[in-house]
């Protein structure tokens, strides 16, 4: 317990101080409500115009799977840490490399309680706004309906956290090349578009070509968001839905060693600058 202590207090101090700013979470959700709405507007349309039997998921789901996704959309690694990428620029990495803790395992956890701490006001004022006002008003087919199961909310619930830890170990993947690079423009350029359109933010992936669906499923950006809301909504169960948290952890652990070892190779010829 004491050698996990030190990380511990470093997840729970970040997590409290992003908590702190509540006009950026406002802001934050008063964008997503508003984009969230124009999708769903756009989702209607196309269901209307064009029904399908046989679409691999209903209208409802994919309103949904939408409102989750604007809820969420915190929890994905859209841009390296800015902490990481101000100490890279002021040279104050130097001061992580002397701490006598695992400087991966800490930068992990510090990211980690990034992400979450933006993602839980949000989504808690997504779901009034979307779950309970919506309904209350008249508006229930525009709303965000609760899981399609009891077995679809337990996989959620066990699904979310492992969302959260693959996202924690892309996000340390793109703190690496911000080290290497001694920038993070570039990199928060492209990995942002990788996160939108592969994660299942632009479309659920679900909605591709058939011929897509395989690769689509399999690569390491549907676990930070797409397999959590299929299996919220029930397109996702039973062995497709193990198969879905394997993959989660699989992706998780693969891109952990991964970053471990790129970190190691930068850290031995790290340049400081800064003063």
């Amino acid at each position: 317990m004491d050698a996990v202590r030190p990380y511990a207090a470093a997840f729970t101090s970040r997590f409290l101080l992003m908590l702190q700013y509540r006009a950026a979470a406002l802001a934050g959700f008063a964008t997503q409500c508003w984009w969230g709405a124009i999708k769903v507007m756009i989702y209607a349309a196309f269901f209307a115009a064009a029904p399908a039997a046989d679409a691999p998921m209903s209208l409802a789901q994919v309103i949904t799977y939408t409102w989750l996704a604007q809820a969420l959309l915190a929890l994905t690694p859209w841009s390296a840490d800015p902490e990481i990428a101000l100490a890279v620029r002021t040279g104050g990495v130097a001061y992580d490399r002397l701490r006598p803790l695992d400087t991966y395992a800490l930068w992990y956890v510090r990211g980690a309680a990034w992400m979450a701490s933006r993602a839980v006001p949000r989504a808690a004022l997504m779901l009034l706004a979307a779950g309970v006002v919506l309904p209350l008003i008249g508006l229930s087919d525009w709303a965000w309906k609760p899981p399609a199961t009891f077995a679809a909310a337990a996989f959620f619930l066990v699904s979310l956290p492992l969302a959260l830890a693959l996202s924690a170990a892309f996000l340390m993947i793109v703190n690496v090349v911000v080290a290497a690079t001694l920038t993070d423009r570039g990199p928060n350029v492209l990995f942002n578009a990788l996160i939108i359109v592969f994660s299942g933010n632009l479309l659920p992936l679900a909605l591709y070509p058939d011929w897509a669906q395989t690769a689509l499923l399999v690569q390491p950006f549907a676990g930070m968001l797409d397999i959590p809301l299929r299996l919220y909504v029930g397109e996702l169960s039973g062995a497709a839905a193990a198969g879905g948290l394997a993959l989660q952890a699989f992706w998780t652990l693969t891109l952990i060693a991964l970053g471990r070892w790129a970190l190691s190779r930068v850290m031995r010829r790290l340049e400081v600058q800064g003063g």
